[in-house]
């Protein structure tokens, strides 16, 4: 089962993306001001593409958004793309 952890400071931040302990993919982001963050990359090693975990760090990315009263601007190709497929991810856009 794939674990994700979060690290965040003042300036920017990263979901990360564990299988068995080892990390496997990533998405990064840069604060906006207090209210809003970059979505600027979400990638996982080809290993393991196909497995949907680039989508759980985008959802992880908005729960952490929704959870915190922030706005999210997703530069991203991927985490861009995702969201405009998905309606139900789309209320914390900026």
């Amino acid at each position: 089962m794939a674990e994700i952890q979060h690290h965040n400071n003042e300036k920017n931040g990263v979901f990360e993306i564990y299988e068995d302990g080892v990390k496997v993919g990533e998405m990064t982001y840069t604060w906006a001001g207090t209210d809003k963050f970059i979505i600027d990359h979400t990638g996982v090693d080809e290993a393991f593409n196909g497995k949907g975990y680039a989508k759980q760090l985008v959802i992880a990315g908005i729960e952490y958004a929704r959870e915190n009263g922030k706005k999210v601007i997703p530069l991203c190709s991927y985490a861009k793309a995702t969201i405009a497929r998905n309606a139900e991810l789309q209320d914390v856009l900026a």
